[in-house]
């Protein structure tokens, strides 16, 4: 069994690492911040991470955290190991230094991860694994601890294509739900009523029936926060304005995460945003 690395303990890397250590996998962790997860033990730092796993998962918050770690991996003995880049950047961090890579004798795939910590910690997040076919079998067998929703869908840097076309959709969803949110408030239809509706039918989507205790005031944990949210957003309209492809639904979702923030809700799971835009109708 490959030695596991987690690069980055934010909320979903952390997720990631105590799923494998749970699931019995030899795991080690290393972030700048000196963070800790508990059951999983830490590597001081990341030469020594590099050292003793055979393959490395970057679970970091944005493309600057990417770039960088992936420059200083390209600096340590990397011979053999498999770089696997799950963050949710823009490919070219990744397949533009992707020769680099293979010339220190390193495999390297995007594996962005679908779904919240909630999903990693219960064994049912998904992954869309981009690389060759030998990078990616190896990545699908170490990721198994995690989960058996894997997917290979491509040559390198289409896993976080695939992720865009999904988690965007749930975003172009999200506005307009807020949208038709206000209708029903200015209809006088209960909060609850349309949304167990909605959930109840082919209109309805897991994200949100699964978020109906927070959107409905009953639960305040975060799953996924309006400023990740947010910062997804500008890397999903980034990579679809460099494919030519206009956002206009994504376009207007970014002005209702910017209002949200304004409003003090930048730390609030996204769930607060459907229930701003009944109570604000």
């Amino acid at each position: 069994m490959d030695r596991i690395g987690v690069i980055g303990l934010g909320r979903m890397g952390a997720a990631m690492a105590a799923r494998f250590a749970g699931q019995g996998a030899p795991v080690t962790g290393w972030t700048r911040s000196s963070r800790a997860v508990d059951g999983v033990p830490m590597a001081p730092d990341l030469a020594a991470l590099v050292a003793t796993s055979d393959v490395l998962i970057l679970s970091l918050y944005d493309d600057a955290a990417v770039t960088e770690t992936l420059d200083r991996l390209l600096s340590l003995e990397i011979a053999g190991k498999l770089i696997a880049e799950t963050s949710t950047v823009v490919p070219a961090n990744l397949t533009s230094r992707a020769d680099r890579f293979a010339a220190k004798g390193a495999m390297v795939v995007d594996a962005p991860v679908s779904g919240g910590p909630e999903m990693v910690a219960a064994g049912s997040c998904g992954f869309f694994i981009g690389g060759a076919a030998d990078a990616a079998a190896r990545a699908q067998a170490a990721l198994s601890a995690l989960t058996d929703r894997i997917f290979h869908v491509g040559p390198l840097g289409t896993g976080l294509v695939m992720k865009v076309v999904n988690n965007a959709l749930m975003q172009s969803y999200t506005a307009g739900l807020v949208e038709q949110l206000q209708v029903a408030a200015r209809a006088g239809l209960p909060l609850e009523t349309a949304l167990k509706i909605l959930c109840g039918g082919p209109a309805g989507l897991p994200m949100v029936r699964d978020r109906l205790p927070r959107i409905l005031g009953a639960d305040d944990s975060v799953g996924f926060p309006i400023s990740g949210v947010a910062k997804d957003n500008a890397v999903f309209r980034r990579i679809a304005a460099e494919a030519g492809v206009a956002t206009p639904t994504l376009d207007a979702f970014a002005a209702l995460l910017d209002e949200a923030k304004a409003a003090g809700l930048a730390g609030a799971d996204i769930a607060a945003l459907m229930r701003r835009g009944y109570r604000d109708a």
